[in-house]
């Protein structure tokens, strides 16, 4: 807590006003993101670690993404295999949820702002990326474009309201061609810089300020662009991998047309599924819990290593090459 005097401050004042909660485990995030703020998580889990006396498991961002997907509602009576490698269930009011473990080989897309990437899944927690975007994530993307449309921040969800009002109107063809970038080309990587630069030598030909409907045919054209593009690699990569299930993982995965897209694929492709709900494609506390849960082996105490956790910005994903190098530098 050396970092953050002022919070250890407030720490120490308001940890003997609460009693310790029947947990052990914490989980924390200790990258992708911002580091300032991934600093803050992680001071705060170290120094309930020392006063609660419970480990800490480091989690990564983005397989926390992947792994909430998997959270689904289910009957009693209708859970998956108890003898799956990760049983869990959690009943949630009248509900029950459980980590259901996908058919292998498994495709995960992540959709974010600061990220698009294919992750071909083999097993659990075996991880092997065959597709990235090469310039801006998709995320990235849409609030770059809102901005040249004049919306407020954050910009995906403004895009995909236009784009939604202009299809009610039955507006489906817009009067401008957005560029595919590297639709057909023969890998899995993605670029949307160069789509986000066609937006705004579209607008600054046109005169300003743009009307409404102008801007909406925009968005309409701008979200069914990135939506066919990605739509695209993920039918190559189903077919390249022998793909049995897909899994959607991300907030950009809250876009309305981009889920309907994907639910029309999968049925077309008869394979399965996965979507996080609407309220757990952004980031939350829940996905982090899942990936300590199911990374809960790495769970370090003040004896082995809690305190080398450190914040990573630009932490990867966690592929399995990665892995076996850690384990062989560790071992």
């Amino acid at each position: 807590m050396a970092r953050e005097p002022e919070l250890l401050e407030k720490f120490l004042e308001f940890m003997p006003t609460i009693e310790k909660p029947p947990i052990d485990l914490i989980s924390v995030t200790e990258g992708p993101g911002l580091e300032p703020a991934l600093w803050v998580g992680i001071n705060f889990a170290k120094a309930l670690s020392a006063v609660w006396n419970i480990p800490v498991v480091p989690t990564n961002h983005m397989e926390g993404h992947v792994l909430v997907a998997l959270l689904q509602a289910v009957e009693s009576g209708n859970e998956e295999n108890p003898n799956d490698k990760f049983p869990i269930s959690k009943q949630i009011g009248n509900s029950k949820f459980q980590i259901q473990t996908p058919k292998f080989p498994a495709l995960v897309l992540l959709i974010s702002g600061g990220h698009t990437e294919m992750v071909l899944m083999n097993d659990w927690l075996n991880y092997e990326i065959v597709g990235r975007t090469r310039d801006d994530a998709i995320g990235e993307a849409f609030d770059k474009v809102a901005r040249i449309l004049g919306l407020p921040y954050p910009g995906g969800p403004e895009i995909s309201k236009l784009a939604e009002q202009n299809r009610s109107l039955g507006h489906l063809v817009s009067k401008w061609k957005l560029p595919r970038p590297m639709l057909h080309s023969d890998n899995l990587d993605f670029s949307f810089s160069g789509l986000k630069t066609a937006v705004l030598y579209l607008v600054k030909e046109l005169p300003a300020p743009l009307p409404k409907e102008t801007a909406s045919a925009i968005a309409q054209e701008f979200e069914d662009a990135a939506t066919e593009v990605v739509i695209e690699k993920v039918k190559k990569a189903i077919e390249t991998h022998g793909i049995e299930t897909l899994i959607l993982g991300g907030g950009v995965v809250a876009n309305k047309n981009i889920r309907s897209s994907f639910e029309k694929l999968a049925q077309e492709r008869n394979i399965t599924l996965k979507l996080p709900a609407i309220d757990h494609a952004t980031d939350n506390a829940l996905m982090i819990a899942i990936a300590g849960y199911l990374n809960k082996s790495d769970a370090l105490t003040a004896t082995t290593g809690l305190l080398e956790i450190k914040a990573n910005g630009n932490l990867s994903f966690p592929t399995s090459a990665e892995i076996s190098d850690m384990n062989r530098k560790t071992s």
